[in-house]
């Protein structure tokens, strides 16, 4: 028969293979957490947000729309009259700067060229015609403004990025109805309602 001192270092031998079969098996980091589930994680936030093609679209459209509407913001720093003129032209720069850099992350992120194959040339950009994108100015319109000074500009400058706000405005309710991305959708709303006031506030320096 075996004696309590065998039979204890039997248990203690059993207890140690038991222990170690859990360390080999386990995939939990150091402080607990399962790593094979970190790594799901991690797998999944990496993934591109939902997106159809509607979001591409308005993406690759708004962005060469914006850098129109902020090429005709600069020039009013240094060709308006009416402070109030340049102080619109300052925030709609401001705005759609940092719009610019967002649609290009989303392009990016999307793995899709900024630039779609089949987009019309831009207008106010070296070598590019305006194409028939809603609201963008023509070369000979940029070339127009450029060359005005005063309150011929901020009139001139007023009439344009009205129609400019319009054609954003369209492209933002496209996107709205087509689009499935959320944060683009989100930004196409931000985009009616900010412009539709800047409209709003353009018409009324105009009507002064």
């Amino acid at each position: 028969m075996l004696n309590k001192k065998t039979l204890g270092i039997s248990a203690a031998i059993a207890a140690s293979a038991l222990v170690l079969a859990a360390c080999g098996s386990s995939t939990s980091g150091n402080d607990g957490r399962d790593m094979s589930t970190m790594t799901s994680t991690t797998a999944a936030t990496a993934q591109p947000a939902a997106h159809n093609d509607a979001d591409v679209t308005f993406a690759q459209g708004m962005i060469p729309h914006h850098q129109q509407a902020v090429t005709m913001a600069q020039l009013a720093a240094s060709h308006a009259a009416g402070q109030q003129v340049k102080d619109l032209a300052a925030r709609i720069q401001q705005a759609q700067d940092p719009e610019i850099q967002k649609m290009t992350g989303w392009l990016n992120q999307w793995g899709t060229p900024v630039s779609g194959s089949a987009m019309p040339p831009m207008a106010g950009m070296p070598g590019m015609d305006h194409g028939s994108m809603a609201g963008m100015m023509s070369d000979a319109d940029m070339q127009k403004l450029a060359q005005a000074g005063g309150a011929d500009f901020d009139k001139m400058f007023l009439q344009m990025m009205i129609s400019h706000h319009q054609g954003a405005v369209d492209m933002a309710r496209t996107e709205l109805g087509s689009g499935s991305n959320a944060e683009a959708k989100a930004l196409a709303q931000s985009i009616i309602d900010s412009q539709t006031a800047e409209i709003n506030e353009m018409q009324q320096l105009l009507a002064s």
